[in-house]
């Protein structure tokens, strides 16, 4: 008789986000002249800028002649976007070889890919609260995993503690959900820790392009030592807005060597059997996002959501609630008023204001009392739900 992965038997029933979905659509059924402002879910709203636009555009034309169409990719990505990529680091200091760099359909799908390289034998540590993805995927492949303690008194920045040993540590910096950010003493004792026992660490830089200041790393090459214990994943989403368009980029560097196997290797040897590439239109539009008119127009809409960020930090500040994130990342992580439970708070804010936001204990045990916001939206709607939320804070 055929057997199933009981593994997934593990997850939760429900994906937290499909879970808010589900309550939003019952309000709103249930109150169809309501307006709800949706600062949950981190999709962003502003539209592909022109740069590329018009490339895809040409990718696009491209494919309709014989003499320019293209097939089947390479799996790892076209040179001219890995070529674009590697100028981008070296144009914070980080030099790559091309090599070293692997094009995707986005990070979430290689944080869960990636794990088909190590043996499910190996332990994971993870922050708590997280983005639910690194539980998950290591949930169903079937791995030990145990749980940084990130709370309020470490500023949702935790360090490591000696005394715990693990394989695979995953670092999101700036953070999902808490918006916090390390610097570089703090990504130096967790390089530091890595290399001592072992381990490598999955460094998640999905939002390295909201920090906005350079006592910061936007990348854990920056750390002396990285390179012997770090794969970093990134995403076009948040910085060009390709959430829907999807494209994005792991680097495995060259130094990376464990059980006398090159993990670069490995990761080539995955990509090529199971990925046939990101299509080449796409990769086009990608390219054109680290052109020079490119990367002005990103940060354009980046500049947005980050004025967007300070209304909200303004507002919590004048309340004084206690939040991290906002200034170098665009997810605003406060702590519930009156000590609400987070689901609490969710309907709470849902039914008597129609903002919506992420509950905290949608990430982890340690989110529970806690609240996430994202600076994604709209200006005006972020200006009127931060009003509202003033007016509900105002009530308790």
């Amino acid at each position: 008789m055929l057997k199933i992965n009981k593994n997934y038997l593990q997850l939760n029933e429900s994906y937290l986000f499909s879970t808010i979905a589900r309550k939003i659509k019952a309000f709103t059924d249930e109150h169809p002249d309501k307006r709800v402002i949706r600062m949950g879910i981190g999709d962003v709203t502003r539209p592909l800028c022109g740069a590329v636009i018009d490339s895809l555009h040409d990718g696009v034309s491209e494919m309709a002649s014989a003499d320019t169409f293209r097939g089947y990719g390479p799996e790892q990505g076209y040179d001219f976007l890995r070529g674009a990529v590697q100028g981008y680091y070296a144009s914070f200091g980080v030099n790559l070889d091309m090599n070293e760099i692997f094009i995707s359909d986005g990070a979430k799908s290689d944080i869960g890919n990636i794990l088909d390289i190590f043996d499910v034998d190996n332990t994971v540590l993870i922050p708590d609260p997280v983005y639910p993805v690194y539980v998950d995927t290591n949930m169903m492949a079937g791995r030990k995993i145990l749980f940084m303690n990130a709370n309020a008194d470490n500023n949702f920045l935790p360090l490591p503690d000696e005394s715990v040993k693990a394989d695979i540590i995953y670092i999101c910096s700036p953070n999902n959900p808490t918006g916090a950010v390390y610097d570089y003493d703090g990504l130096k004792k967790w390089v530091d820790y890595a290399n001592d026992c072992g381990a490598v660490i999955l460094f998640d830089a999905a939002y390295e392009a909201f920090v906005a200041e350079d006592r910061l790393p936007r990348s854990i090459y920056e750390i002396e030592g990285a390179r012997r214990c770090a794969i970093e994943l990134c995403s076009l989403s948040k910085t060009a807005g390709f959430t829907g368009t999807r494209c994005g980029y792991t680097v495995v560097p060259s130094q990376l060597v464990f059980d006398g196997v090159a993990l670069n290797k490995l990761w080539l040897r995955r990509q090529t059997t199971k990925f046939n590439g990101v299509p080449y239109i796409v990769q086009k539009g990608a390219a054109a996002v680290f052109s020079p008119e490119g990367l002005v127009q990103v940060r354009e809409n980046i500049d947005y959501y980050r004025r967007n960020a300070a209304v909200m930090t303004a507002a919590f500040d004048e309340m004084g609630v206690w939040y991290t994130g906002g200034k170098n990342s665009p997810y605003i992580w406060f702590k519930c008023p009156s000590d609400m439970k987070s689901w609490d708070f969710f309907d709470l804010l849902l039914n008597e204001q129609q903002v919506v936001g992420t509950p905290g204990a949608g990430f982890g045990r340690n989110g529970e009392g806690f609240f996430r916001l994202t600076a994604f939206g709209k200006y005006e709607d972020t200006v009127e739900a931060m009003e509202r939320i003033k007016k509900l804070f105002a009530t308790l």
